[in-house]
């Protein structure tokens, strides 16, 4: 394991150097917030897309991680209900991709750069930036924890050939919730798929969400903080080509707490867990 990468993953993990300064897309017509840093001209942006049942709010300390890396961080606050649209989620995250290039954020004092722009997203709001990665070339797309989408992202994957990254749960990238090895398998462009030590796919929500009360969705610390260094390291790699971070976007490189996943490996099909009648016949045989 590379000294270096592991220092890395260690920093990224922490703020960065810029005071975070917050904002209301809804000013602009498309409801959300956005995060940038206090000053900066010709920024990298990203447009982040929420999971199931959640909203922008659920990710405010991640947007704000990114913020203060140097990112401008905007996250439409759209289809949080029951029964979302996915494709109305991809339309608001291209929106407001369009919102970050041509208005001037804060007080003037900052601008994004047209040719770095991410699209980024959690859950179905993974599916939805991978949908939107179809109708808009962008310099980067990251899918965190990918689940299920209508139309799926996987038919729409073997036509993007941007630069991608695919975090999965360690404990659930093989269940019903999880679409991130196929996703990864028909990804035309370079993809890495890692799967986190310990993290299952609902993690990195933060604070309150429907569904806790059952147990569903708490949110995971450590989990959140590795995805956040992951994201991080390879934004900066994809988006301002430092070459320091080149390990996050390379399949080769070992970093802690994230294991690399080949999509085409041949898995173990789980055996099928017999009922209580099943096993009585067998004892009776």
């Amino acid at each position: 394991m590379s000294a270096s990468v592991k220092s890395l993953l260690s920093t990224l993990t922490s703020r960065g150097p810029h005071r975070v300064l917050r904002g209301n897309l809804a000013i602009a017509g498309q409801p959300g917030v956005v995060f940038t840093p206090e000053s900066g001209l010709n920024l990298p942006a990203v447009a982040f897309g929420h999971g199931w049942l959640t909203s922008a709010a659920n990710y405010r300390a991640t947007l704000e991680h990114l913020a203060s890396w140097g990112f401008v961080a905007a996250a439409p606050d759209t289809e949080r209900g029951s029964i979302p649209s996915h494709l109305g989620l991809a339309t608001d995250l291209l929106t407001t991709l369009d919102i970050c290039t041509s208005v001037r954020l804060g007080d003037g004092a900052i601008s994004v750069h047209p040719d770095r722009l991410a699209l980024a997203g959690h859950g179905m709001g993974a599916g939805a930036a991978v949908i939107a990665a179809g109708q808009r070339r962008v310099a980067a797309v990251a899918a965190l924890y990918p689940a299920p989408t209508a139309p799926s992202a996987e038919t729409i994957a073997p036509d993007i050939d941007t630069p991608a990254l695919v975090l999965a749960g360690a404990t659930d990238i093989e269940s019903v919730s999880s679409n991130a090895i196929p996703l990864t398998a028909a990804w035309a462009g370079p993809v890495v798929l890692r799967a986190v030590d310990g993290a299952s796919h609902n993690g990195i929500v933060e604070g309150r969400r429907a569904l806790a009360a059952l147990g569903v969705g708490k949110h995971e610390a450590k989990t959140a903080r590795t995805t956040r260094a992951l994201l991080t390291g390879f934004l900066l790699h994809k988006l301002l080509r430092d070459k320091t971070y080149a390990a996050f976007s390379d399949p080769e490189a070992v970093i802690p707490h994230a294991t690399v996943v080949d999509p085409e490996a041949p898995r173990e099909e789980e055996k099928p867990k017999l009922s209580v009648m099943q096993l009585a016949q067998l004892l009776r045989k």
